[in-house]
């Protein structure tokens, strides 16, 4: 209880604020009110721990700020990068069952995650993926980048997963140009899970343009199988899973920007596609690294992203193989030790260092 309060002094309009009550981390106590008519005294402040500072006044303007944790935010300020309203619903990506193995001795084993999740845009239904889950907001911003149904991350307002409904739902400013037209024509890929391709990609990959001057060293590649090599990943637990990576291109050296596995390797690079649009990062100078196959679409997605190396421990397709050579990508396949397959864009690949 708080110490008795001293008596008032004589007089109109004098005041005197009570002391604050006991409690941690309280404001400063309160300064003296202004001269005025009557006797008055505040309200000492309520008992509480961890209390936040007050808020400063917003400045003069309207629709310009927001307050958050005690702060002022101003949206797309020339300091603050874009970002739509996010979710952050990652789901598990392994869960526990029991098997029995040769001997019949039961063994509690990992297992990868598997979940359906339909993405509406402006509430249309696109399409349902099959996906583990670790990264939905990024997959489905990645999947409506690299099928070019959005132009730029800033049409972009909100990304909302709801796994109780097994739904991704995203909302844009403008809409989505030519949809009906994008939508009547489907193409099912090769990718694990079978994935689907809106549009007639083949013919928009024309205007794709990589980095001339862009160089990859026999070092560096290495490095990286190196890299991806030692990196604690699913497939070591549970297996059922690809992965794709996004890493740096130095001199001799390469760390992994961003790993990400996925039932289906479609997946996994949509959502690397998706990270880079909300982290501003640039393809030019970058290494894409996957697990899978290199077919036509896995092509076709990197160099939408202006990556212009391509790597897979994996093989690749007929068409992939024309597509990479059409647009000029360096792609490396059966890469794993020390050993490695070039088929196209040798001229950037400098296998002497």
């Amino acid at each position: 209880m708080p110490s008795p309060l001293p008596p008032l002094p004589e007089g109109e309009g004098e005041c005197r604020p009570a002391p604050p009550r006991r409690g941690r981390n309280l404001p400063s106590p309160l300064p003296p009110l202004p001269t005025g008519e009557g006797k008055c005294r505040p309200t000492p402040p309520r008992r509480g721990g961890d209390l936040p500072p007050p808020l400063p006044p917003l400045p003069e303007g309207e629709g310009s700020n927001i307050r958050a944790f005690g702060a002022i935010i101003e949206l797309n300020a020339p300091d603050n990068l874009y970002r739509p309203l996010l979710t952050h619903a990652a789901r598990p990506s392994t869960y526990d069952v029991t098997a029995l193995d040769e001997n019949g001795q039961q063994r509690i084993t990992p297992i990868a995650g598997e979940h359906p999740l339909t993405l509406y845009v402006d509430k249309r239904e696109i399409l349902t993926l099959m996906t583990l889950g670790a990264a939905p907001e990024a997959l489905a911003i990645g999947y409506l980048r690299n099928q070019r149904l959005l132009d730029k991350l800033e049409d972009i307002v909100s990304v909302q997963v709801d796994w109780d409904v097994n739904a991704v739902v995203i909302a844009t400013r403008h809409g989505l140009a030519d949809l009906d037209a994008k939508l009547g024509k489907r193409t099912a890929t090769s990718g694990c899970g079978q994935g689907t391709v809106f549009g007639d990609l083949m013919q928009e990959i024309d205007s794709v343009r990589l980095p001339a001057d862009a160089r990859l060293t026999r070092s560096t590649l290495q490095a990286l199988l190196d890299r991806v090599r030692l990196h604690e990943t699913i497939y070591k637990q549970a297996g059922a899973v690809h992965g794709c990576a996004l890493a740096s291109n130095g001199d001799g050296a390469s760390d992994i920007i961003y790993f990400v596995e996925d039932v289906g390797r479609h997946n996994a690079v949509d959502a690397i596609a998706g990270l880079m649009w909300l982290d501003r990062v640039d393809g030019a100078d970058k290494i894409f690294y996957t697990t899978g196959r290199l077919t036509s679409e896995m092509v076709i997605k990197a160099a939408q992203m202006e990556i212009p190396f391509l790597v897979s421990r994996s093989g690749l397709t007929q068409m992939g193989y024309e597509i990479a050579q059409k647009v000029g990508i360096t792609m490396i396949g059966r890469a794993t030790g020390k050993h490695f397959l070039l088929f196209s864009g040798g001229e950037r690949f400098r296998g002497g260092s």
